[in-house]
């Protein structure tokens, strides 16, 4: 598979654990065998978190298209239980889907964003604007930006601290190329890049993350 895709097996435990851990020394909880022994005891753990399933369009649908998709995701989202669920569609349909989505559980996410407020940066859209049409999520970090585009980790770290502080939540995306798969090279690069999207946050940030 091309950059970032879904894992084809499910991830092994020691992916899990390794992520889980630098997850952890992000937000203060004690990493390694400390956070183990102190989630034995009864300490500070990680929060309980319904998880999130969010698609994303990518550079696909026209306007026709992504009304009616959205629709279609909405009315079976409507039967799901137990998870939240969102979609990142392109940005000129941000507010027509928004409209389509209303009186659902479904929730809308753009798919990127510059970290500064405005400017002189053609093409780019900052988070003011995407919380304005009424966004919930923005994309930081996914794999087509960082590879096709030149997203560096600390490209990604700005977006995530301003997504944030936009009042925004920001599903951070981390993953391997895959020659660094092929090359062993995946728990060093997703605990990079998990590390160095966090950097400067705090536990009370995780919430929106």
């Amino acid at each position: 598979r091309g950059p970032c895709s879904s894992w084809t097996l499910q991830p092994d435990r020691a992916m899990l654990s390794t992520l889980s851990l630098t997850l952890s020394y992000q937000v203060g909880v004690p990493s390694g065998r400390a956070a183990i022994a102190t989630r034995s005891a009864g300490g500070p753990a990680m929060m309980a978190r319904t998880p999130l399933m969010a698609g994303n369009w990518k550079m696909n649908t026209d306007l026709d298209e992504a009304v009616a998709l959205a629709k279609a995701v909405s009315a079976e989202a409507d039967k799901a239980s137990g998870v939240d669920v969102a979609v990142c569609v392109p940005s000129p349909f941000l507010i027509p889907v928004k409209e389509a989505l209303a009186g659902g559980k479904v929730g809308l996410g753009a798919q990127d964003c510059h970290w500064e407020d405005a400017g002189a940066f053609t093409g780019a859209i900052s988070t003011s604007m995407i919380k304005s049409v009424g966004s919930d999520y923005v994309l930081a970090g996914h794999s087509e930006r960082r590879a096709v585009f030149g997203d560096s980790d600390a490209d990604v770290n700005k977006k995530v601290l301003k997504i944030l502080a936009g009042g925004l939540k920001a599903i951070l995306c981390i993953g391997e190329l895959k020659e660094e798969r092929e090359s062993g090279e995946t728990f060093n690069v997703c605990a990079t890049q998990l590390s160095e999207g966090l950097a400067g946050g705090g536990a009370a940030m995780m919430k929106d993350i």
